[in-house]
């Protein structure tokens, strides 16, 4: 059988039921299929110094990660550890994030990196660990860190994705997070460059819209 056609389009005086749902004029965002895990991209550029905000990141030394440019039509990008060849390194940068407008309130919020290790992996341990603290707007943070995930692997050339979940109970739309993604490299006598780094990173949630 033919589908009806509405060359002229259709003109509603009231609301649309759509099966089990009726879809008021102006189509509120509580109408819309909800979407999990929408990854929205955390620019190079959100990552600052973990204990001193205000500057951006530079090369990577003593407690901070570094942003490396990369040769433009060749490389991209990336967030890297310094070279931990036969030394123990701890360095970290920090995000300021905030929860989008279609976020649906009280859903899954995690923070996503892909991240292995650059040239050589670690003869002893590489691993990825995430922090953050939900804004009270006014100077303080508001409560304890949401990540419930623990620190993971990335001592692998194979760059992957490492999830880290946060508690969304009380998060709404417009939550302000601070964030900070520690990357810690233990490594005995390895005779090569021994570097860990972030090709990407993401905020993803639940939305509508």
């Amino acid at each position: 059988m033919a589908q009806p056609r509405l060359p002229n389009g259709l003109f509603l005086d009231g609301p649309l039921t759509l099966g089990s749902v009726t879809v008021q004029p102006g189509w509120d965002r509580t109408h819309l299929e909800q979407e999990a895990a929408a990854k929205y991209p955390i620019p190079w550029e959100a990552w600052r110094v973990h204990d001193a905000y205000q500057t951006a990141l530079g090369t990577a030394a003593t407690d901070d990660l570094g942003l490396i440019g990369g040769t433009f039509g060749t490389g991209v990008p990336s967030i890297q550890a310094s070279d931990a060849k036969a030394t123990t390194v701890t360095q970290r940068a920090r995000a300021v994030l905030s929860l989008p407008p279609e976020y649906v309130t009280g859903q899954p919020v995690s923070i996503m990196f892909h991240a292995g290790m650059n040239t050589t992996i670690s003869d002893g341990t590489a691993t990825i660990d995430v922090e953050a603290y939900l804004s009270d707007k006014e100077g303080l943070v508001d409560g304890a860190d949401k990540v419930s995930t623990s620190a993971t692997t990335i001592n692998s050339l194979t760059l992957a994705d490492k999830t880290f979940s946060l508690s969304a109970g009380l998060l709404s739309p417009g939550d302000v997070l601070d964030v900070r993604v520690t990357i810690a490299i233990t490594d005995s006598a390895t005779g090569t460059a021994v570097i860990g780094w972030i090709g990407a990173a993401y905020l993803l949630c639940d939305i509508r819209g």
